[in-house]
């Protein structure tokens, strides 16, 4: 366990069809090498000790026995020790039925047999023929465990130095330091009772949300897969044991079919797949493992490959989600009462591999981003063209800096006309030069305005501001933020006259990272009559700008566009510097993609700020240092906490993601809640 994480694998042995000595020593090979690096959960395919494909072998008592056998002789007592659970399957006669069985081992112990449920019979599937469903299935199971002499290599039915293993020349030198090469007949015999059935969850007591279920290939087809119960029950982590013949285009659908089920659980599933070393006689499998966390792929091995695949499973993520969908409702509503099976798990600590995403808010993918930034348009798009079709109004008015924000409103309103064929004319776009305005983004704004067909109205607010400070007694000369926000709301109360002026309504420009941050003056630039960016984090707002320019076929629009995205980010409130901006927003809150980073995990998933801070040092690292995050971090949840006041009085605005920080929607949070608890976690 790492901050919530536990890491988890998916191993596909190179078996031999019916030898489950051979069988046996290779998935104790994997389970060595899951082991050394940290893994805690290892899942193994379908029947992985006899092979799938054994055919009318699985009649044969010689084949059960020593699939037992190999169980609990080499595999069970191998375990013994290592803080490492494995989950193997096996044909096992219960109740005088044949079932498809998974054991759970650990410790030196079988914890518990799950059969599968749901037997397929048709197309190249004939199990049958060979198997019962579990269906209903639960009792105990009388096992009788053979303990060797410790100073034997593998307890059971042979020593490893008579059965060398493929491409692991260091694996015997390695153990013969560990183990005496001598084998002592002397054994004794345990029984032991072990419980049976389709409905166990296995607990672990010691580590947070970590409950894991089984279910067995086929079970995940069927419309109602039994792992929709298990994670009902409690079960945060499905472990699928398969043996899935690879056909043309068939990995596609068994991806969609992991990843679809992992989001309506909302749990971590673990899919291992039989692959090379089953028989070819009709069919081919491809060891297509994969790992997935509440709809998405944390890890999946390539097809045709054999071996172990790795991930990193988030359990606070999934508790997050869960307390947080209300119609995920836990233990109501399902087929048969459970059995909990406890299992006190050491804590290993491993090195932390996942990447994890720096830009949560941006598809890394071009492709993806570029569908992304389209579809958000259109959601922004949306909901302007309703409202200005719901008010009957035919005008608005845009207060354009020649920034990034404001660049992005004027679009999508421009988009929003068009969609209602109303004259772009009807776009008052106005321009506000003051104090802090430089040249650039002064003749950006009217450029773009003219490359748009907008109509441009000019009010420089200089004089204006210079009035209402003399008329409150406020020093020109100091240029605090009663200086600022003087501009800022001279500017919002010229765009509400205009508004007036023409029957139009004021479209804000803010976006998202800056209402978390508070980095709007309070009936400024933070009031509107409807904000199409509210939705938006910083981050995205360039993107979605650049996708604009990109896909533009007026090519003086794009470079006005693209010089745009290369100015700094600037309310432009103070005087300039040669003629440059002075004023740079990241200087002073912080940047915008460790905020947005910052928003993403504590509003999407509520998590504490140790692990924020954790998640945020593996995503930046090499970028900044941890001093630098931990700094930003914290004025973070200051600012988050201190400026609620502005987020509950906001004008409507389209959300777009699944962050929102709209008062009505995803963020009721008390204007005066304290953020003590929050920092006092980060010192």
């Amino acid at each position: 366990m790492n901050n919530g994480f536990i890491k988890v694998a998916a191993a596909t042995p190179k078996i031999k069809v019916g030898d489950c000595k051979h069988n046996a020593v290779e998935i104790c090979s994997l389970i060595r090498e899951a082991y050394r690096n940290k893994t805690q959960l290892i899942v193994f395919p379908e029947l992985c000790i006899t092979g799938y494909t054994a055919g009318d072998l699985f009649w044969q008592k010689a084949l059960l026995d020593n699939a037992m056998k190999a169980l609990i002789e080499t595999i069970v007592p191998y375990t013994e020790g290592k803080e490492i659970i494995a989950i193997v399957g096996l044909p096992m006669i219960f109740k005088n039925k044949l079932y498809n069985m998974a054991a759970v081992v650990y410790d030196g112990e079988i914890m518990g047999f799950v059969p599968k449920t749901y037997i397929p019979n048709y197309s190249e599937f004939y199990e049958g023929r060979h198997f019962s469903s579990g269906k209903g299935v639960e009792g105990f199971k009388d096992v009788t465990y053979k303990e060797t002499n410790e100073n034997s290599f593998l307890a059971g039915s042979y020593i490893l130095k008579n059965f060398k293993l493929e491409a692991q020349e260091e694996y015997d030198n390695e153990y013969d330091e560990e183990y005496d090469e001598e084998y002592d007949d002397e054994i004794d015999e345990t029984h032991d009772v072990i419980s049976v059935g389709t409905n166990l969850l296995f607990k672990c007591v010691n580590f947070d949300n970590f409950t894991f279920s089984i279910e067995i290939c086929e079970d995940l087809w069927v419309p109602n897969p039994p792992s929709t119960n298990h994670a009902m029950a409690g079960a945060t982590v499905i472990a699928n044991l398969s043996a899935s013949d690879e056909t043309v285009g068939k990995d596609t659908y068994r991806t969609g079919l992991v990843t679809g089920q992992s989001a309506r659980t909302l749990s971590a599933y673990i899919y291992a797949d039989a692959g090379e070393g089953e028989s070819t006689t009709d069919l081919v499998f491809a060891g297509h493992n994969i790992i997935a966390e509440n709809g998405a792929i944390i890890a999946q091995s390539d097809k045709f490959t054999n071996g172990i695949t790795y991930g990193e499973i988030d359990l606070d993520k999934i508790a997050a989600e869960r307390a947080r969908m209300t119609t995920f409702v836990s233990g109501q509503d399902i087929d048969s009462e459970y059995e909990e099976i406890e299992i006190y798990l050491e804590e290993e600590k491993f090195d932390f591999s996942r990447v994890i995403d720096n830009a949560p808010f941006v598809p890394s993918n071009e492709s993806e981003r570029d569908k992304r930034c389209e579809e958000i348009l259109s959601i922004q798009t949306m909901g302007l063209k309703k409202r200005l079709e719901h008010t009957n109004c035919k005008n608005a008015v845009v207060g354009i800096s020649g920034g990034l924000d404001s660049t992005l409103a004027l679009l999508v309103t421009v988009r929003a006309f068009d969609s209602l064929n109303i004259d772009r004319k009807g776009i008052i776009a106005v321009t506000m030069p003051g104090f802090g305005t430089t040249d650039r983004t002064y003749n950006n704004a009217l450029k773009m305005i003219e490359k748009l067909g907008c109509t441009l109205k000019e009010v420089n607010i200089a004089e204006a501001v210079k009035l209402h400070l003399k008329q409150i007694g406020h020093d020109i000369n100091i240029h605090d933020v009663t200086y600022e926000n003087a501009q800022a709301r001279q500017r919002t109360y010229l765009l509400m006259d205009f508004a007036n002026e023409y029957n139009g309504m004021v479209i804000g420009t803010g976006d998202m990272s800056e209402l978390a941050l508070g980095w709007a003056t309070y009936n400024g630039d933070h009031m509107s009559m409807y904000g199409v960016n509210a939705g938006v984090p910083k981050t995205l707002v360039r993107h979605l700008v650049k996708y604009f320019a990109d896909t533009t076929e007026e090519k003086e629009l794009a470079k006005v566009l693209f010089d745009v995205l290369d100015t700094p980010v600037s309310p432009e409130l103070l005087p300039p510097k040669d003629g440059k901006i002075s004023q740079k927003t990241e200087d002073l809150v912080g940047p915008y993609e460790l905020h947005d980073f910052f928003l993403y995990y504590v509003l999407r998933y509520g998590y504490n700020p140790k692990k924020v801070l954790f998640l945020a040092n593996e995503a930046f690292k090499g970028i900044y240092d941890k001093e630098t995050i931990l700094k930003w971090l914290k004025t973070f949840y200051r600012r988050f906490f201190s400026q609620q006041f502005k987020r509950s009085c906001l004008p409507d605005g389209p959300k777009v993601g699944s962050v929102a920080v709209s008062p009505r929607g995803d963020l009721r949070m008390p204007s005066d809640a304290c953020v003590r608890q929050w920092l006092e976690e980060l010192e």
